[in-house]
């Protein structure tokens, strides 16, 4: 970690990254569920639903998108690679250039998709990323 805290020893750390060390950057995968997921132009797609993490490396993987329906019936659930999510603190919420059109064509899945990487890998390929095994 880059300090640059003053000679004092006053002030915040910085990191490297730019970011402030006094201040957790971390959220629970509870506090995830339920925040909203916009589009560029600030139109809201749907909300987080859950978060899918691959257990060995701890990497966040999904992020499983709802959108659509009344009250929560009927609607879809579509996991969306994390890397296509971008969390804007103005707006509380993820940003994505994904369009409601790219997520209603996405391949669709059935409840074993945790366990098919043939439809991982069309998923991915749908939204422009690399598998993230490969990645």
């Amino acid at each position: 970690m880059h300090d640059d805290r003053s000679a004092e020893g006053s002030g915040p750390i910085t990191t490297s990254s730019g970011t402030n060390a006094d201040e957790s950057r971390l959220i629970s995968g509870k506090a995830a569920q339920g925040t909203k997921v916009y589009s560029p132009n600030g139109d809201e797609l749907g909300h987080i639903d859950d978060i899918i993490i691959e257990p060995v490396s701890g990497r966040v993987v999904y992020g499983v998108l709802q959108f659509g329906g009344v009250l929560g019936l009927g609607a879809e659930y579509h996991p969306v690679p994390f890397g296509r999510l971008s969390y804007d603190e103005g707006r509380g919420g993820y940003v994505t250039e994904l369009t409601k059109e790219q997520l209603e064509s996405a391949p669709r899945h059935d409840g074993n998709w945790y366990e098919d990487r043939t439809w991982q890998e069309k998923s991915h390929k749908h939204y422009g990323l690399e598998p993230y095994w490969r990645a």
